[in-house]
């Protein structure tokens, strides 16, 4: 198999999506790149699964049951293993815009993007307000308190950090952003959505670290962005599911020459001295098998790869729901995202739900698919960390929950060794953070910043 050169300038292993997305961006800027995986299809720990795979990967079944059949042809699913939406402004878009791989997806909009408030059964649901109008309008504030909101929302819009006189008088070189919230006089519980589900922070901490207010302003104004791009929520979502997005980067990058291997194990990966020059790995699911050594002036890879080179920095709870209704509180859409912010159900950490339906070609008609995620905060009864968000689906069909997941970062930034390893993909319900990870990783390896276009048109969004 004469395809394999002795030389590449970097090999990536894993086809999760940040390793995607990194080989796609490394062809186009004139690299030649192997990328190769040990499975046998595309997506990592972030792949879409049919329903017969689901069932059979979470074991939720008695040997000799076949029951997906009950569920119509198994391949009319494509369930994704870790759900997340993309911001139709955010970095991920920008990526995908600038780089053309749109010409290989389709995107439908994600119809809401709600938050809630209190919990149990007197919880409220509400529409995240994305503007002054929705602010004045919104079930989550009392009278006075949505213009109050309604200042603060406009003040965002208009805020430059050039110019002081926008500045409310606060220092923002050193400010907090609990000194914005105090000067607009703004309720907790409309700080909770304003950070959680707009801002989308993981925690509170962003409230008193100074010099960060300019962050979340951008942070809210991207929302804001977003929402107005198409109107409804600030989120998209590929048809037939996030598998699609690895496979549009890999086409992107096999047309600037980077070379694909599946079913690819990697037997050793070589040193000279303390820095790694390349691999010696086995392709299976041949006859013969094949074994080969080539050499790279750069490792790209994900956590699996590098367990003597990472470290576990929590764990992720997900249940994996199939529903015949929409989300309660959700207008009937077809699809949503729902946040529960931490202070509303005595927690540490949000609770996401991300919901898609047969609208977005991953299910049949009438059925839903709504996966419930949270970062873990006990050792044990898991499940009942996640019972705020399964509560909020109302019956559900079946529910997939396996252990908690590892959360992995790399030890160090792979200066010393030139071996560059992604974190795992956390519990928020859109892709901002995993954007930030490809740029990190991108100027780590490259000593560049990843630098991407504008958006301009080239993103197909179905009509309704």
């Amino acid at each position: 198999m004469d395809e394999i050169a002795k030389e590449y300038d970097v090999i990536v292993l894993g086809t999760g999506l940040t390793e995607c997305i990194l080989s796609g961006v490394l062809s186009v800027k004139g690299k030649k790149v192997l990328h190769i995986d040990r499975n046998d299809h595309y997506g990592g720990e972030a792949a879409s699964l049919n329903l017969e795979q689901l069932f059979k990967k979470y074991g939720n079944f008695n040997e000799g049951e076949k029951p997906w059949e009950k569920y119509g042809r198994a391949n009319d699913w494509n369930i994704d293993l870790i759900p997340k939406f993309l911001m139709s402004s955010g970095e991920l878009t920008n990526i995908l815009v600038s780089t053309d791989v749109t010409r290989y997806l389709e995107f439908r909009q994600v119809a809401g993007s709600f938050v809630q408030q209190g919990q149990g059964v007197k919880a409220t649901v509400a529409k995240v307000p994305s503007d002054a109008a929705e602010a004045l309008r919104s079930p989550l504030m009392g009278i006075f308190e949505k213009r109050r909101m309604k200042a603060f929302i406009e003040w965002v819009g208009t805020f430059d950090i050039n110019d002081p006189a926008s500045h409310k008088g606060i220092d923002f070189k050193n400010g907090t952003m609990k000194e914005v919230y105090d000067k607009f006089g703004l309720e907790p519980s409309t700080r909770d959505f304003i950070g959680h589900a707009m801002a989308l922070y993981l925690s509170d901490g962003y409230i008193d670290e100074a010099g960060k207010a300019p962050e979340v302003i951008e942070r809210i104004r991207l929302y804001g962005n977003s929402v107005a791009r198409y109107g409804k929520s600030p989120y998209i979502y590929p048809l037939y599911g996030l598998g699609e997005l690895p496979q549009g980067f890999a086409r992107l990058s096999a047309i600037y020459g980077g070379t694909y291997m599946l079913n690819t194990k990697v037997d050793e990966i070589v040193y000279e001295g303390d820095k790694a020059t390349g691999i010696k790995a086995t392709m299976t699911g041949i006859e013969p098998e094949m074994k080969f050594e080539t050499k790279a002036g750069m490792i790209l890879g994900d956590p699996s790869y590098f367990s003597n080179k990472v470290k576990v920095v929590g764990h992720v709870l997900r249940a994996i729901c199939v529903l015949e209704h929409p989300l309660a509180g959700t207008n009937d859409n077809d699809s949503a995202q729902l946040i529960i912010p931490q202070s509303q159900v005595g927690r540490k950490n949000d609770i996401y739900i991300a919901c898609v339906s047969s609208a977005h070609n991953v299910c049949p008609k009438g059925y839903y698919i709504a996966i419930v995620s949270t970062i873990a905060e006990t050792s044990a009864n898991h499940h009942l960390e996640l019972q705020p968000g399964l509560e909020r689906l109302g019956q559900i069909k079946e529910q997939f929950m396996g252990p908690p997941i590892p959360l992995y970062e790399p030890i160090d930034n792979g200066k010393k060794d030139n071996i560059f390893i992604s974190k795992s993909y956390d519990a928020q319900s859109h892709f901002e953070t995993t954007t930030d990870d490809v740029k990190d990783i991108y100027l780590r390896a490259t000593g560049e910043e990843l630098k991407v276009e504008g958006l301009r048109e080239g993103l197909q969004v179905a009509e309704e």
